[in-house]
C-alpha cells in the first residue's frame, strides 16, 4: 500500500510550472554564476520551471534544454496569465494591484556563507563613502524638530 501511495505522489514532486523569461538569460549547468553555460535563452521565451535552489530555478526550454536560471529572471504563469479561478472582477483588481498575473512575489536569498565571511577584506573607500551619508547631531535635531518629533530615552538591552 505504501508503494502505491508513493507512486501516486511522484508526479507531484516533478511538477513543472509554466514561466516566461523577463530578460535574456544564460541557462547554467548548475545553480551558480560560474557554472558552465548550457545555452542562451531569449527574453519572453516560455519555459517549464521546476525545483528551486537558493536564488536559482531549474528550467526546461521548449527545445528540451535543461539547466538553471536566476529566479528573478522568471515570470510565472506566462505573459498576461491571470491566477486560476479568478473571476473577471478579481482579475481587474489583481491587474491594478500587482500587474498582469495578480501574483505577488517575495524573494529572499540568504546573504553571506562561511567562505564569504572567512575571505572578507576591509574596503576603506566604501567605508569612507558610507561615512559620507552620516548626518551630524545638529542636522538630525533640526530634522526632528521640523517633523515635530520628540526625543525619547531608550534603554539598551544588556
Amino acid at each position: 500500500m505504501r508503494f502505491l501511495v508513493a507512486l501516486l505522489l511522484v508526479p507531484l514532486l516533478a511538477h513543472a510550472e509554466p514561466a516566461t523569461l523577463v530578460r535574456a538569460s544564460e541557462l547554467k549547468a548548475q545553480a551558480a554564476t560560474d557554472a558552465a553555460t548550457v545555452t542562451q535563452i531569449a527574453a519572453d521565451a516560455a519555459v517549464d520551471a521546476g525545483e528551486r535552489n537558493g536564488g536559482w530555478v531549474r528550467v526546461k526550454t521548449q527545445a528540451g534544454a535543461e539547466g538553471w536560471v536566476k529566479m528573478l529572471a522568471l515570470r510565472y504563469g506566462g505573459p498576461g496569465a491571470a491566477k486560476r479561478g479568478d473571476s473577471g472582477l478579481a482579475q481587474a483588481v489583481n491587474v491594478a494591484r500587482s500587474g498582469a498575473s495578480g501574483t505577488q512575489v517575495t524573494t529572499g536569498v540568504r546573504g553571506l556563507d562561511e567562505t564569504d565571511i572567512n575571505t572578507a577584506r576591509p574596503n576603506p573607500a566604501e567605508l569612507k563613502k558610507l561615512e559620507g551619508y552620516a548626518e551630524s547631531k545638529d542636522g538630525s535635531s533640526r530634522f526632528a524638530e521640523s517633523g515635530k518629533l520628540k526625543a525619547q530615552r531608550i534603554e539598551y538591552p544588556k
